[in-house]
């Protein structure tokens, strides 16, 4: 049975299937479709010729403009219609054209995203991708299934980003750039292939942290990658020195931590 707070509002246009779960003051406007497991939160607005379907779960406040297609089937070629779902926290924005896909059953089952992140003209979410919050994606970047991004990260503009690989809290991936491998929290990449190019000292200072902590981080990125040897090991043998700076072992433990890809590094090469 379909639940509609009284107090939304849907264009005559729009098709809300049975089932659907439509919160207060929801928006839905002409031409918009809502499948019949999708559940809208309070203050949701689609705001036309939108498509959200799936087991589909969207947070408070959350804006869907033209053309998204959210909740859609994955596109993994192993897709086989199994039960999966896409879960996205408050306050989000998806401009035009955005796709997202719900989980498969070989990835856990659900792609999940944080709350008050933003999704320019034409991103696309694959399948099992888990977000954190505070996230920008720039128009028509790509991840691919079961990719991982930490809060605060900025994508720009067209990067690729390939399956299973991790991308840390605070990063900036450059506009058209390709990441092949996992990037350090406040890492800076760009470039085809990607080349870590330092930190992101600026977003690291807009969200609070000290100068003398950005200071240590940095010692910390030099000790790891300016020096002879496998990444991983180094950022293990530093572990002690930085234990007292919970943004450097951050890093640390990102890199230490199991992983499908390699570390992206100064250099033209794996790490």
């Amino acid at each position: 049975m379909t639940n509609i707070a009284a107090s939304a509002r849907i264009h005559p246009t729009a098709i809300v299937e049975e089932g659907a779960v439509i919160g207060e003051n929801v928006t839905i406007g002409p031409f918009c479709q809502v499948g019949p497991r999708v559940v809208l939160g309070d203050d949701v607005e689609l705001v036309s010729h939108a498509v959200v379907t799936g087991r589909t779960d969207i947070g408070r406040g959350c804006r869907i403009f033209p053309m998204a297609v959210i909740g859609g089937v994955s596109q993994s070629l192993h897709e086989a219609g199994e039960e999966s779902s896409l879960s996205v926290g408050e306050h989000c924005t998806m401009r035009e054209g955005v796709t997202m896909n719900t989980g498969t059953v070989g990835g856990g089952g659900k792609t999940v995203v944080g709350s008050h992140c933003l999704f320019l003209a034409n991103c696309h979410v694959a399948h099992d991708c888990q977000l954190g919050s505070g996230i920008i994606m720039s128009n028509n970047v790509m991840l691919a299934g079961h990719v991982h991004v930490g809060d605060r990260a900025i994508l720009g503009g067209g990067c690729a980003v390939h399956q299973f690989t991790r991308i840390g809290r605070h990063a900036f991936i450059g506009g058209l750039s390709a990441v092949n491998y996992d990037v350090i929290p406040f890492g800076m990449l760009n470039g085809n292939p990607g080349v870590l190019g330092g930190l992101n000292v600026v977003g690291m200072t807009r969200a609070g942290i000290e100068r003398a902590t950005i200071h240590t981080v940095r010692r910390a990125y030099k000790d790891i990658f300016e020096n002879e040897g496998n990444v991983r090991t180094r950022a293990a043998e530093v572990r002690e020195t930085y234990a007292d700076c919970p943004e450097a072992l951050l890093v640390i433990d990102f890199i230490t931590a199991e992983s499908d890809r390699a570390i992206s590094s100064p250099f033209r090469r794996k790490a």
